[in-house]
């Protein structure tokens, strides 16, 4: 796996749809210029059970759907690799793409192909936009969380409903409900690595495979995670954060460097007697020495 064309590694500033700008009309037309485009493999003509299409599905067909995501990486961004992230298990586990599978199933002729890429792409970024309308829909604050601990509680219900429903918690689904959760805690300031903290102790491996979780579990769940929020949570924001190249600089404006000790002489620095026979002693070593001795 290439971790760059993982959606399961994708961040909210990455898929963000505010910070991203997507045109569906054109994508059609954009997916088809695409380098990729122009070399679809085609299925061998063999029974799904024969080697030959197994080494061709994770050889040939693999490498052709891993360079169409960095094409369409390079075009958008790097929110456009979760096109592949389909239902259960296909090329990502448990996803919420139901337009693409795996390249076994999903790379037939060139056209078909071309046309269900679209069609993935398209799915997906209305899958960002809509978890992007659930997450603005109740606009939270760290400093009011004590206050607004129901809002919290109910945004985070409402975001693991919607990843059940369109993952159909198959096979890995509750690694994407994960993720969402971390989303949304990190598009209202969270600390990201709190974040992921607080979604483990609330989710606390009580989220399977194949196994939808009941209204008790869900509640639970989103209760714990708003529970657990505190203002201390919140992430520094970029004013907060030093500067350190500006200190650097301003200390090294600040000292009096014509008043340093020196020969007086204009011209290079050159190195001292003292350092000359350090570094005649140190090359001439055992240890700097090549050959086995140096071993």
């Amino acid at each position: 796996m290439i971790p760059v064309l993982a959606p399961g590694f994708l961040e909210w500033d990455e898929v963000d749809p505010a910070r991203h700008p997507f045109d569906a009309a054109s994508a059609e037309q954009v997916v088809r210029s695409l380098g990729p485009a122009r070399c679809v493999p085609r299925r061998p003509d063999v029974a799904f059970a024969d080697p030959v299409m197994s080494d061709w599905s994770w050889g040939e067909a693999k490498r052709w759907a891993d360079a169409m995501s960095l094409a369409l990486m390079e075009h958008y961004g790097r929110w456009a690799v979760g096109w592949r992230w389909s239902h259960d298990e296909g090329d990502f586990d448990g996803g919420p793409v139901g337009h693409w599978c795996c390249p076994r199933d999903s790379i037939t002729t060139p056209e078909e192909t071309l046309t269900r890429v679209v069609a993935a792409l398209c799915e997906w970024r209305a899958w960002l936009e809509s978890l992007a309308g659930w997450i603005e829909a109740y606009p939270l604050d760290l400093d009011t969380v004590e206050d607004d601990r129901i809002l919290w509680d109910r945004a985070a219900r409402n975001l693991i409903l919607q990843v059940t429903d369109r993952t159909g918690c198959g096979s890995g689904w509750h690694g994407h409900c994960h993720q969402v959760l971390t989303w949304f805690l990190d598009r209202w300031a969270v600390t990201p690595d709190i974040a992921e903290e607080l979604v483990d102790r609330a989710i606390g491996g009580r989220f399977l495979s194949w196994t939808g979780p009941d209204a008790a579990l869900v509640d639970d769940v989103a209760e714990r995670l708003a529970q657990s929020l505190r203002p201390a949570d919140r992430a520094p924001s970029a004013e907060s954060v030093p500067d350190r190249l500006e200190r650097w600089l301003a200390v090294r404006e600040s000292v009096p460097w014509q008043r340093a000790p020196g020969s007086g002489e204009d011209g290079p620095v050159t190195r001292s007697a003292t350092a000359r026979r350090r570094t005649s002693v140190h090359s001439t070593a055992p240890w700097a020495r090549a050959g086995p001795a140096a071993c």
